[in-house]
């Protein structure tokens, strides 16, 4: 079976709904600080937003609530499909990346930040926030809280600093695949190399579903990748090849 389809994803839900695992959106995780064996679901709809409508009505369909974090450009920022995600049940966020906008203009940063906030608003009671990491841009756009406070926007977490992943397992689908910390430009945690020390690396979603998961954990995952249509299977698979060549480059010259 191919990795990166909808019933490839269908299957991992089930298998940690069955290993006892509960899922929560991020907003929830910060209002609520959930114990037990969970999963912070998390969505970075970066491109082909109608991949993540499909997603969410799995999720749906099996009873899960996730968190979808949107950007402002036109390929994520779909009105229709936001408001359908928003009616089943699931968290939406801002992907924000308003320092890479402005071009590292903090003052224009916070207002562009401010405008699409309140844009985002209007689907859902937005709460919390998510970098997107525009690895071809110069730009962090954490760089803009150095600066400004989010929580002077009424937003309660954003997952880089609000978060403590000492006590948190972090899995990404970054490269299109589970591994891909390689390819990471600023995707990255401070307990990744202890991760990998400890053998705590998987590559394939199938990987995961048969492995020994830590308890409390956060994943996730880009809707664009995932699909069950063929040609667009492959086009993503070359894509994301060539995606991962370039990052690879960007972080050996950084370095």
């Amino acid at each position: 079976m191919r990795d990166f389809t909808v019933v490839a994803y269908r299957q991992l839900l089930e298998s940690l709904l069955s290993k006892g695992y509960s899922f929560v959106t991020f907003g929830d995780y910060c209002g609520q600080h959930p114990s037990g064996r969970f999963v912070i679901l998390r969505h970075d709809v970066d491109l082909r937003a109608d991949h993540s409508l499909t997603v969410a009505q799995v999720e749906a369909e099996l009873g899960i609530r996730a968190s979808y974090y949107f950007r402002v450009v036109p390929a994520s920022n779909r009105p229709d499909i936001i408001r359908s995600i928003a009616a089943l049940g699931h968290e939406i966020g801002y992907h924000y990346e308003d320092m890479a906008i402005t071009r590292g203009d903090a003052d224009k940063a916070i207002a562009h930040f401010r405008q699409w906030l309140a844009y985002f608003r209007q689907f859902y009671p937005v709460r919390t926030i998510c970098m997107h990491g525009a690895p071809t841009s110069r730009y962090d756009g954490r760089d803009l809280w150095q600066k400004y406070s989010y929580r002077d926007e009424g937003i309660i977490g954003e997952p880089y600093f609000d978060i403590d992943f000492s006590n948190l397992f972090y899995l990404t689908d970054t490269g299109r695949c589970w591994d891909g910390f390689r390819y990471s430009v600023r995707d990255k945690v401070p307990m990744q190399d202890e991760w990998i020390r400890q053998g705590r690396v998987y590559h394939s979603t199938f990987d995961l579903i048969s492995a020994d998961l830590p308890a409390q954990m956060m994943m996730t995952t880009h809707p664009q990748r995932w699909t069950d249509k063929p040609l667009l299977w492959e086009r993503e698979y070359v894509m994301q090849n060539i995606k991962n060549w370039i990052k690879r480059l960007l972080i050996w010259v950084k370095e």
